[in-house]
């Protein structure tokens, strides 16, 4: 039996491509999913019926699934997302924040409503979708979230300042709620996916087409990384690359640092700036810190 057999997850933007592809493929190892999508463009326009489509796919299939129509970005539709789960099925385990729209341009280019958009979908609907579940996850002392962080805040991409933005805030989410709910049996992760979708086809210069994926950038090889993310024995507090079938970590370091006299001046730090940029000897971020070594 699979170790995800009757466990309740949702999926936000499940409507197409990734998010299709997580609940799927919790689906057919025994899950019962809650498919969230708005039905929006992947700008966040016009809209369309994509949650009752995959919900009739996994039926078809023999699998369990719900639909939801919720904006992540609403938080009385967040909140009636994780109510949902409970209702229908009794329980609920797993999170997988997926749903996100893309404005990509240059930051001059970027109006403020823009901004706010983009904030507003995927970091704050992010936090009010986690803020939703994470009650409940800890009342039951078991949970598995992941958040949807991307190369673009990570590495940074030209174009993408405030999508990078908002990934990258995922990862201070991710290091806050791993510690509080490490006691709890609560487990929360980052996923940072690539591959041919709706969102990827808008960079013209990558020439994708997300209706004839690369066989080695197919949305659905990013799922073996989320469900090991939310399985059993999946770690918490860590960052994985999926970028279609290649997979690795990344994460935060730091350096022995240097240590000036309490009247330190510019010039003081200026002096040492060789040592205090130097990578060569790090430290991993978290409970790798070695604080005798180290000048924090």
């Amino acid at each position: 039996m699979s170790e995800f057999e009757g466990k309740v997850v949702i999926v936000t933007g499940a409507g197409q491509g990734i998010g299709r592809e997580y609940a799927l493929e919790f689906a057919r190892r025994g899950a019962k999913v809650v498919v969230n999508d708005l039905g929006t463009s992947v700008d966040g326009r016009e809209g369309e019926n994509l949650a009752d489509r995959v919900v009739a796919e996994i039926r078809t299939a023999g699998g369990t699934a719900v639909a939801n129509h919720g904006s992540v970005a609403d938080k009385d539709d967040a909140k009636a997302m994780a109510d949902q789960a409970v209702e229908e099925f009794g329980r609920l385990d797993i999170l997988i924040n997926n749903a996100g729209i893309l404005r990509n341009r240059t930051y001059k280019n970027t109006p403020l409503e823009d901004i706010d958009l983009v904030l507003q979908v995927h970091l704050l609907g992010t936090c009010y979708v986690t803020h939703a579940v994470w009650p409940i996850m800890l009342k039951n002392n078991y949970g598995r979230i992941v958040l949807t962080s991307s190369i673009s805040g990570i590495h940074g991409a030209f174009g993408q300042s405030v999508y990078g933005t908002a990934k990258m805030g995922m990862l201070g989410l991710m290091n806050g709620l791993a510690l509080e709910g490490k006691k709890y049996n609560v487990r929360i992760n980052c996923v940072a996916p690539g591959a041919d979708t709706r969102m990827t086809a808008l960079i013209e210069e990558a020439g994708i087409d997300p209706d004839a994926p690369r066989p080695e950038m197919h949305p659905k090889l990013i799922a073996p990384a989320v469900l090991f993310l939310t399985s059993e024995e999946a770690p918490s507090g860590i960052v994985i690359h999926a970028s279609g079938n290649n997979y690795y970590r990344t994460e935060t370091i730091a350096n022995p640092g240097i240590t000036l006299t309490t009247d330190a001046t510019y010039e003081d730090l200026v002096a040492q700036k060789t040592k205090l940029l130097d990578l060569s000897e790090f430290a991993v971020r978290g409970e790798d810190w070695n604080f005798d070594a180290f000048n924090f």
